[in-house]
């Protein structure tokens, strides 16, 4: 099987061949460092790491660069307004975003160089474009020369002649043209300067990732990720000067990810729907935030709302039951009084791990279609669950090592996209109050709080049996107010645990 992705450069889906059998050199735009990220950028990070996953699930070898932007208009901006050093701004937000990724589960990178690390490189490419008719200087500031590069616009599609100035570029009286844009900025007062051929400065925006991408990957190098509101200028102007600065293709495959929108509008602080991460991350785990943006495709828009949270937090649930399930089974089995599966449903099961991950991988392979991905993956968690609740464990070891297989594939699977399940239960951190609602309901007098668990389960049964229906209901609620939650199944019940402190 082979994978096929959408470049954006073509505008077309194309079979993924990379510049060196069995390594892939991937390079994603990074954050500018001056406030906590918001939903809509973790979107984009989160993407681009399901892929970076992916890839080296099917067995590549991924050198993943990542820069981060720590001089820019908006940081300084920022640190004027709070009094401090704009170094110190940066430094904070640097940090701030490493948690956060950290937090989203996200992979550290291969390689994040940071721009203030590597400013000599962009004035050597600065120079280099000068010296090739690309870029001309003025008091102290250096422009790119857009109609110098006969490729501009193939990326976005845009026609050079129907841009219009203003829109999304600068408008400077002192450019050669409207369009051209800034590679390298004379300083101003107070602001981050280095020296340069051309006085003290600092480097414009869209330099240090060709710079930075060319040091660290070489080129051509096979995968350049971001989100389609980089496209143009972004993405456009970085094609422009590293093919002008090394007369050589700058890279295989373009992808980008949809955008985000919250309640159906556009995110912005206007509206009062700018969502930041931390805060979001602050109510919800990590596993269901990364479910509900994997339920869409990483190029189609997503909608963000608390409704759909909840629903990927139920959502999370299902695909945790037969791993609960399966555990519980292990530790309480019994003689099982549901029936003997048949050949055929045995058969069922043994297929049903073998069946996901080829139809897994056959949604990844197509554009990274993690909707698809999941869906197989929810087709085998129906398919264990159905047979638990049939059949059960007992003590069957032929069940046992089938349901194992089909558990670890869940497991496995999900485990590509970053979601983490486990089928254990808190259980070293049950509550010690457990241990009183035992005595007073099921005459337990021990320390164990498993034990206690469990002979409190047994007493609900006994009491349910008897119709002792106030017992049986101070049991279940006096487990509730704990943070325990009973599921009744054909083969019995068992208990889920969650912390809510």
């Amino acid at each position: 099987m082979t994978i096929r992705v959408y470049n954006t450069l073509t505008r077309s889906k194309q079979e993924f061949v990379p510049r060196e059998p069995g390594t892939v050199a991937m390079y994603v735009c990074g954050p500018t460092v001056y406030n906590h990220i918001h939903i809509g950028n973790a979107r984009t990070f989160l993407t681009f790491d399901v892929i970076r996953r992916y890839l080296t699930f099917r067995g590549f070898d991924v050198r993943f660069v990542q820069n981060i932007t720590d001089v820019d208009d908006k940081i300084i901006a920022r640190a004027n307004e709070e009094g401090r050093a704009p170094g110190e701004v940066a430094a904070e937000y640097t940090q701030a975003f490493r948690e956060a990724m950290d937090a989203l589960g996200v992979l550290r990178p291969t390689v994040q160089p940071k721009a203030t690390d590597t400013i000599d490189a962009m004035i050597e490419m600065t120079q280099r474009l000068i010296e090739r008719g690309h870029a001309y200087a003025v008091d102290g500031d250096v422009y790119f020369s857009v109609r110098s590069f006969p490729g501009y616009g193939k990326l976005s599609g845009r026609n050079v002649d129907d841009l219009e100035s203003g829109a999304r570029v600068d408008v400077d009286e002192r450019k050669d043209d409207p369009l051209d844009f800034a590679l390298w900025k004379a300083a101003k007062p107070g602001e981050p300067q280095w020296q340069s051929p051309w006085g003290a400065g600092r480097p414009g925006w869209h330099l240090e990732c060709s710079v930075m991408s060319e040091r660290e990957l070489g080129l051509t190098f096979d995968i350049h990720g971001g989100a389609s509101d980089l496209i143009f200028p972004h993405h456009e102007n970085e094609i422009a000067q590293s093919e002008a600065a090394t007369g050589e293709p700058f890279v295989r495959y373009w992808l980008h990810g949809g955008l985000l929108q919250v309640d159906q509008e556009k995110m912005s602080k206007s509206l009062g729907n700018f969502l930041l991460l931390k805060d979001v991350l602050a109510r919800y785990p990590a596993p269901v935030i990364r479910l509900l943006m994997l339920q869409t495709h990483y190029r189609s828009p997503l909608d963000f709302s608390t409704d759909r949270l909840d629903e990927a937090g139920r959502a999370y649930e299902r695909l945790t039951t037969p791993l609960r399930n399966f555990v519980w089974a292990k530790r309480h089995r019994t003689a099982s009084e549901l029936p003997e599966a048949t050949s055929l449903v045995l058969e069922a099961l043994e297929a049903a791990p073998g069946a996901a991950h080829d139809a897994f991988i056959a949604a990844m392979d197509d554009d990274f279609n993690t909707a698809g991905a999941l869906a197989a993956i929810f087709d085998l968690v129906r398919t264990t669950n159905a047979f638990l609740e049939s059949h059960g464990i007992g003590g069957n070891a032929r069940y046992a090592g089938r349901l194992e297989a089909a558990t670890a594939m869940i497991s496995e699977l999900l485990g590509v996209l970053g979601v983490e399940v486990t089928g254990e239960d808190v259980s070293d951190s049950y509550p010690s109050a457990v241990l009183d609602l035992a005595r007073d309901f099921a005459g337990y007098d021990g320390t164990d709080t498993q034990q206690a668990v469990t002979s409190l389960l047994a007493a609900r049964s006994a009491a349910r049996s008897e119709r002792n229906w106030a017992a049986a209901d101070g049991i279940r609620d006096g487990l509730a107010d704990l943070g325990f939650t009973i599921e009744d199944t054909p083969s019995g019940a068992r208990v889920s645990y969650r912390d809510r402190g």
